[in-house]
């Protein structure tokens, strides 16, 4: 805090301009009153034009006296409402403009204090965007780096939303394919976090992080839990040796004479929240959770800890560091969902319209994976008897059977029907059986392409969420 005060050195306003970064990262302080109503001092700080004139003609605001700083410091947490911090430093291209005063009166302000430079920034909220009210755009959250945002990304583009980021340090973008859309890169932690905050109304995280971070909200929605990707358990593992040597299940470790109250049970784990509820109601009275992030497989081996609770895919990992799953043990099964927050679906201006076309979008993709289309000539006298013919295989019935259409040709003059084309989807597993079968009543010319959709007259999730929302 005392870091974060003795940085202030200027307050004015800025306008968004593709000029090199100013900040290396932002801590927002959102005022929830009338900017009249905190300090005389403060408004003529923030409002009146301090300018210096610098030898080169230029302009640049001139440094606060200390009562006006001391009265910026007033504005910290004792006294008002902190906000999380947002990784912004590649989204705030921005220029600071001396001389420039607020927009009076205004409902509130947020005040922006760099920790990696001596700028800070005052902006009003109406201006920012930040913590506003008003704000109109709906947000949608995505991680910001590792396998499961390129993953994100892959299938957002897969299913034609690919998104549009200018630079690849900035922490905003778009889908151009949704209007009114903004997309924050997060880690996936901070998503759940700030969807529950009203930051997000939309996020793509693990299912194991919005167990974790949601702590049973019921504000939180996952609208689709399946994205097909990020598959994972959330799993407890112990030593293979020692005392954990013939312990092979959950109820086995729960009955050690190990543990008492003055030695309990020491787990490893950055899901303390999932963690402790799972013991607790598995009937483990002396556990000590001990949160830690990343390579936890090495603390049994240090002697720091009995048990780990992590993330585990294959088990490679566990297995080379000498450590073993437990029958019983696995507290959640997790892969990658689409999460909403009910308060914005139901209030923000868009939201649910936007989440309805996404879970469209998503769902008419994961089901149109691992399918092709086929489609063949077939000599028919009639649709009927090329339709016998096609349906007496089993791989070509298709989604609900084969579509078949007359093929028109000219011959002396003549429009005539020799040929049908057999129109099929069949799984790209099944591709080549199909393909000979085909060919055993008389197709040629067979043509193979990929699926990007399947729709469905109605999409279940979408009634599952209308529901869940009394819509």
């Amino acid at each position: 805090m005392a870091k974060r005060q003795s940085l202030i050195r200027h307050c004015s306003l800025f306008s968004l301009d593709p000029v090199p970064t100013i900040y290396s990262r932002l801590r927002y302080f959102h005022v929830q009153q009338d900017i009249h109503d905190i300090d005389n001092k403060l408004i003529a700080t923030l409002c009146n034009s301090n300018r210096a004139t610098q030898p080169n003609g230029g302009e640049s605001p001139t440094p606060p006296p200390a009562a006006a700083r001391h009265t910026l410091r007033s504005l910290q947490p004792e006294s008002q409402e902190m906000i999380t911090s947002l990784d912004l430093s590649s989204f705030f291209h921005a220029r600071a403009f001396s001389g420039r005063a607020f927009p009076s009166p205004f409902s509130s302000c947020t005040v922006c204090c760099s920790t990696g430079n001596s700028s800070t920034v005052v902006v009003p909220s109406a201006v920012s965007g930040l913590e506003s009210p008003e704000r109109k755009a709906v947000r949608l959250g995505l991680p910001s780096k590792g396998r499961m945002a390129d993953e994100t990304l892959n299938l957002l583009k897969n299913c034609q939303l690919s998104v549009r980021q200018l630079n690849p340090r900035q922490y905003i973008a778009d889908i151009p394919q949704l209007s009114n859309l903004e997309v924050w890169f997060q880690r996936p932690k901070d998503i759940v976090r700030k969807i529950k905050s009203g930051d997000l109304d939309l996020g793509i995280v693990g299912y194991d992080i919005v167990c974790e971070c949601g702590e049973g909200s019921n504000d939180l929605i996952v609208v689709h839990e399946a994205l097909g990707f990020g598959a994972c358990r959330l799993s407890i593992a112990i030593p293979q040796y020692g005392i954990f040597e013939k312990i092979h299940s959950l109820y086995e470790l729960s009955k050690m004479p190990q543990w008492t109250k003055e030695r309990p049970l020491r787990v490893e784990s950055g899901f303390s929240y999932l963690g402790q509820k799972f013991f607790k109601e598995r009937g483990f009275e002396h556990v000590k959770f001990q949160r830690s992030e990343g390579a936890l497989e090495a603390y049994p081996a240090m002697g720091t800890t009995d048990a780990i609770l992590d993330l585990v895919s294959s088990g490679t990992t566990l297995r080379e560091n000498n450590l073993k799953e437990i029958e019983g043990g696995v507290v959640l099964e997790s892969q990658a969902v689409l999460v909403a927050s009910r308060r914005s679906l139901n209030m923000r201006k868009g939201a649910l319209e936007i989440t309805h076309e996404m879970l469209e979008r998503l769902e008419a993709h994961l089901r149109a994976i691992g399918v092709v289309t086929v489609v063949a000539n077939m000599r028919g006298n009639s649709a009927e008897e090329v339709a016998e013919r096609v349906l007496s295989q089993p791989s070509l019935s298709g989604l609900q059977g084969p579509t078949i259409s007359p093929v028109f040709c000219k011959r002396d003059g003549k429009v005539v029907v020799d040929f049908f084309a057999i129109v099929i989807c069949v799984p790209q597993k099944e591709l080549y059986k199909s393909v000979q079968q085909l060919r055993s009543v008389g197709g040629s010319g067979v043509l193979v392409s990929d699926l990007t959709y399947i729709f469905e007259e109605e999409t279940p999730r979408w009634r599952r969420l209308l529901s869940e929302l009394g819509l």
